[in-house]
């Protein structure tokens, strides 16, 4: 495991992550973690996502000088960019390291299989079975994209637009507990907002 976060304390910023909102995907039920298909608006938000996404914002303490970065997936995308126009701030910049985990042959298949990869998850944080992307892979790009912001911005608010799994694992590191105890978090719900604090 490579957490990048380990290297850098105190953070100068403060971190606020937030999952997207409802997404077609979610209501269909399958897996969409591939660039391939992430990027489409066919898997998008749903109307209830981008409602979702206003509330999150609205209840929230961002404002407009908020920074926002984003998974550049549709339904990421457009949760930022609803995000950015309700508070006010400037327009999300697209980040890479914030896309979904990949999730290899169960691409577009039925998000049952989500159980089989956290199953495998609590015992070997370095598995790639099925052409996964391993929880240490996940860890080591998204603590990676922390250093480069803290290099880039000093005394800012940033929100970090992105999914429930790269997510809940970047959670790990910042509470610097065990990445395979990732589904031991408190899930991330659609639109949530919450800060990370470096433990």
């Amino acid at each position: 495991m490579t957490n990048h976060l380990e290297l850098c304390e105190p953070l100068r910023n403060r971190y606020f992550v937030m999952r997207h909102g409802e997404s077609k995907a979610n209501l269909a039920g399958i897996i969409i973690a591939s660039p391939e298909n992430g990027l489409k608006a066919d898997y998008g938000l749903t109307e209830r996502g981008i409602i979702q996404a206003e509330r999150s914002a609205e209840q929230s303490s961002l404002g407009a000088m908020t920074i926002i970065y984003s998974s550049d997936f549709s339904r990421a995308w457009q949760t930022a960019e609803t995000v950015a126009r309700v508070v006010g701030a400037a327009p999300p910049h697209a980040a890479t390291a914030l896309r979904e985990r990949h999730f290899g042959e169960f691409e577009a298949r039925s998000n049952v299989h989500y159980e089989d990869v956290w199953n495998d998850d609590a015992v070997d944080a370095a598995h790639q079975s099925n052409g996964v992307e391993s929880v240490d892979q996940v860890i080591a790009r998204a603590t990676a994209f922390i250093l480069q912001l803290e290099d880039r911005h000093q005394n800012e608010m940033l929100l970090l637009v992105s999914h429930g799994d790269t997510l809940q694992i970047l959670q790990t590191a910042f509470e610097k507990i065990d990445c395979r105890q990732h589904r031991d978090l408190t899930h991330l719900e659609t639109a949530e907002i919450r800060e990370l604090r470096l433990k």
